[in-house]
């Protein structure tokens, strides 16, 4: 249960803040009095507000309410895609490769058995009081480091490059549950809810939040069809493409490459628009051609006799004119 109270007024007189030491600092609480808590970063003196908060894990914690000032881009004009995944957290056109640190494996073990366990403690009791609160404490560590992660990707790529490009996706719907209701009952539904689970875990919302908020304006979403299954090198379209979640190979080129650097590197150069699909040719040396028909212009010239004259971009299957007869 989160429980928590907000202070307003002029620092100085209504409350008031001050450092002890490296890591330690005090607030003046009203009716409370002064209150230590360590000191993470410098306060500006544009703070006006601040709030203090109990969250589940039993911690308290004190929030000052300022608008931190954005990022500033290197100026070159660099441009970076980010691919977003559940094994990957996020994919970069250089191949570098970001994951989310979640929960080591003795603490997943921990957590686990601490959930049987609350699933045969006594409702209202004390016992699943304290078994719900440690849980609480796995569950908040695991958060704090995807948090910590989100903060130091965002000011790390809103630091390095002009223009972000990323995925637009519908993270809400994404999410949704596939239990279906009584009369028509959802399939896969666990494997469904594990897939669920790692997408939250991923923080992909937050990543793309938090970079909007550092770089107003060098947010771009691009439209997410097919960069998973478009071949970078060559443009080839197919969903045979991609072996598996890791392995992307090209059936026409052969190109192989990681398939999330893959979908990185499409979303940088937004070349999904000059795909060919796997209806097309079969790559041939010149490149693939595409099937669908293109409009014909063809000058004017002397071939022979039957052959009508056309001008620069006339259409062959206009209507021609009863004063213009071929001729004979």
């Amino acid at each position: 249960m989160h429980e928590g109270y907000r202070i307003v007024g002029k620092r100085g007189k209504h409350w008031d803040v001050r450092r002890l030491s490296r890591k330690t600092g005090e607030v003046w609480i009203p009716k409370v009095g002064w209150v230590r808590f360590r000191w993470s970063r410098q306060i500006p003196d544009s703070a006006k507000s601040f709030r203090v908060n109990r969250d589940r894990a039993g911690r308290w914690h004190v929030c000052f309410a300022v608008i931190p000032p954005s990022i500033d881009g290197p100026g070159t004009g660099e441009v970076v895609g980010v691919d977003r995944g559940v094994a990957v957290s996020a994919a970069l056109p250089t191949g570098e490769k970001l994951s989310v640190p979640g929960l080591r494996k003795t603490e997943a073990t921990r957590l686990r058995r601490l959930q049987r366990r609350l699933a045969r403690t006594k409702r209202g009791s004390n016992r699943r009081a304290r078994v719900k609160t440690t849980i609480a404490r796995i569950k908040a560590r695991e958060a704090d480091r995807r948090k910590d992660w989100v903060e130091q990707t965002s000011t790390r790529l809103a630091a390095e490059y002009d223009l972000i490009r990323v995925e637009d996706l519908k993270i809400k719907n994404m999410v949704r549950s596939a239990r279906g209701t009584l009369a028509a009952p959802g399939t896969n539904v666990r494997a469904k809810a594990g897939l669920n689970r790692s997408i939250h875990e991923a923080g992909w919302g937050q990543l793309v939040t938090r970079l909007e908020q550092k770089a107003p304006g060098r947010v771009e979403k691009i439209r997410p069809a097919y960069t998973s299954q478009t071949c970078h090198a060559c443009g080839h379209r197919a969903a045979e493409n991609r072996e598996s979640q890791a392995v992307f190979r090209c059936r026409a080129c052969g190109h192989v490459d990681h398939a999330d650097v893959n979908a990185a590197k499409n979303i940088r150069d937004l070349a999904v628009g000059r795909t060919v699909t796997a209806r097309g040719a079969l790559q041939p040396l010149g490149g693939a051609m595409n099937r669908e028909p293109q409009p014909v212009f063809i000058s004017r010239v002397e071939i022979g006799s039957g052959i009508p004259h056309l001008q620069m971009g006339e259409d062959v299957n206009a209507p021609r004119s009863p004063g213009r007869s071929r001729r004979r």
